[in-house]
């Protein structure tokens, strides 16, 4: 007889103890003490460079090693960091910016000004903030060893905000012998100027990952706030411990081999909470949507019917509740600004029917020619949520007869499969499900699921024009009112050609032993500074 993880969670629930699970952790780190901290992630590290990929363990490496010239506050407003002073000239033309004292690279040599033009260049590659203070800039360069300007052509009022801007890939300053390689090219040494050092000689890939304080990073002044303020290392030693089965890592919590998890399974929360040392703590309380994302590059995804079909096939209560469970953290979604925003809206959301529309999702296929061809569909399976909603995306496409494939694979290995622009028998693919915080989808200048600028949009390549001149515009209003009409009008032509489509949000706490105090709640980032154990 098979039994399911939901079977061995009752039977922990009836005894009052934790599941017996035999533990991996022990043998992974020799790492232990009130100085150390283990934070347990569902998925390995494979891509080392922040710029390189918008996922989230890549971009919390970032934030641990590298450093950022601006960063947002608890209020989200942005904060100088790497930066001590900062002026803009009277015709707003001209940012001038100057380093603060004590900024230097883990092999011992200073930051400077160099290194910042060369990263904000290369960041500016594949951030769609990024791209457009590029459309604007007619200069950014070095003024001398810590001060660099940007010059425009015209004002870019928002020109802070995106540098502090947290939207994957975020901007984070590296040596400008890394930062001249192109985006497309990964970065593969580990050298920041971060309040702490990656241990390479720690590292055991798809085990365990090691980063050490940085004895020389002299933190702001300011109170930690947010990003930003000061970046005060409160333990010696951070353990990352890739633990891919939910089972093996709640025990391992309960145990205390380790102080956190990042996306405990919803069907494990009764377990976790009736444990009197452990808690659930929601850090991103905007939430996340579910997205799936399409290759415009290649059949059927190419046919904007078969991209309308999609959006007829989705029933977002049946896929949230078969990923997520829980009804007190789950909701549908129809705007593609998410569903709390400022600028959420319910333009051209006819679409949108509970249960879906499997019947018109089959006759938009139809009219889209679709003819049989496989439809590769890539299955993060030891992302457990995103695994159940592939798993059921594949049986609704075979329900109305279209020949869907899983390509299962961990998420590490679909970060650097998504990149393949090909046909699927070269290693292509058709759709991937991801999710992105509403924190970045109620900023359209800079989340990438919201550009459709071809080539340089995020992987699925969408164009739409129209759409993009309208996004263009957002930079230049002055009101709430003016950004929240754009919206409107960049909504209705987005879901004519549909950009990508919403499953659904959810809200996912993270679970933590009771000793580890001062977890910093943003979103996108669990930063490895502030915290401490009790």
């Amino acid at each position: 007889m098979k039994i399911s993880r939901r079977d061995l969670v009752k039977v922990g629930l009836a005894a009052g103890t934790a599941l017996s699970i035999p533990s991996v952790l022990r043998a992974q780190s020799a790492s232990s003490g009130a100085r150390t901290v283990h934070m347990g992630k569902m998925s390995d590290l494979s891509v080392f460079d922040p710029i390189w990929t918008t996922s989230v363990g890549t971009q919390n490496h970032g934030a641990a090693i590298y450093d950022t010239l601006f960063a947002l506050d608890s209020k989200f407003m942005p904060q100088p960091q790497m930066v001590g002073k900062w002026g803009v000239s009277d015709d707003k033309k001209t940012y001038t910016f100057e380093l603060r004292d004590g900024l230097g690279w883990h092999d011992g040599t200073p930051v400077t000004a160099a290194d910042c033009v060369a990263s904000i260049r290369r960041w500016a590659q594949v951030n769609s903030g990024g791209q457009l203070i590029m459309t604007r800039a007619s200069d950014i360069s070095k003024k001398d060893e810590k001060t660099f300007t940007i010059t425009l052509n015209e004002p870019l009022g928002l020109l802070i905000d995106l540098l502090a801007d947290l939207t994957p890939p975020g901007l984070f300053i590296m040596r400008e012998k890394d930062a001249s390689r192109p985006a497309s090219e990964q970065v593969t040494t580990k050298i920041g100027s971060g309040p702490f050092k990656f241990n390479e000689a720690l590292a055991r890939p798809g085990a365990n990952y090691t980063y050490d304080r940085n004895e020389q990073y002299v933190p702001r002044n300011e109170p930690s706030d947010g990003l930003a303020g000061g970046k005060i290392v409160k333990v010696d030693r951070v353990v990352v411990d890739v633990v891919a089965d939910q089972q093996t890592a709640v025990a391992a919590l309960q145990a205390g081999e380790i102080d956190y998890l990042d996306y405990p399974s919803a069907d494990l929360y009764p377990l976790i909470e009736s444990d009197p040392n452990l808690e659930l703590e929601v850090l991103d309380k905007t939430g996340r949507d579910v997205v799936l994302q399409m290759n415009f590059l290649q059949p059927p995804f190419d046919n904007v019917k078969a991209r309308q079909a999609m959006l007829h096939l989705i029933d977002q209560e049946a896929f949230m509740r078969a990923a997520f469970g829980n009804p007190k953290y789950i909701d549908t979604v129809t705007s593609i600004f998410g569903k709390d925003t400022l600028i959420s809206n319910d333009e051209n959301t006819g679409w949108y029917k509970k249960g879906g529309d499997a019947e018109r999702a089959k006759q938009l296929f139809q009219e889209a020619g679709y003819a049989g061809e496989k439809v590769i569909i890539l299955d993060p399976t030891d992302w457990p949520e995103i695994d159940n909603a592939s798993q059921l995306l594949a049986a609704s496409l075979r329900k109305i007869g279209i020949s869907a494939e899983l390509a299962p694979m961990n998420w590490a290995a679909l970060t650097t499969r998504r990149a393949n622009k090909g046909p699927v028998e070269n290693g292509g693919w058709n759709v991937f499900i991801t999710d992105e915080s509403e924190y970045s989808l109620g900023n359209p200048l800079s989340a990438s699921l919201l550009a459709a600028n071809g080539d340089k949009a995020t992987y699925g390549w969408p164009r739409n024009d129209e759409y993009e001149a309208l996004r263009a515009k957002l930079a230049d209003v002055a009101t709430l009112d003016e950004r929240k009409a754009l919206a409107r009008k960049m909504q209705g032509i987005w879901w004519d050609f549909v950009g990508n489509v919403r499953l659904g949000k959810y809200v996912q706490p993270a679970a933590r032993s009771k000793t580890l105090k001062g977890l910093i709640a943003m979103p996108q980032i669990v930063p490895m500074w502030n915290m401490r154990k009790a």
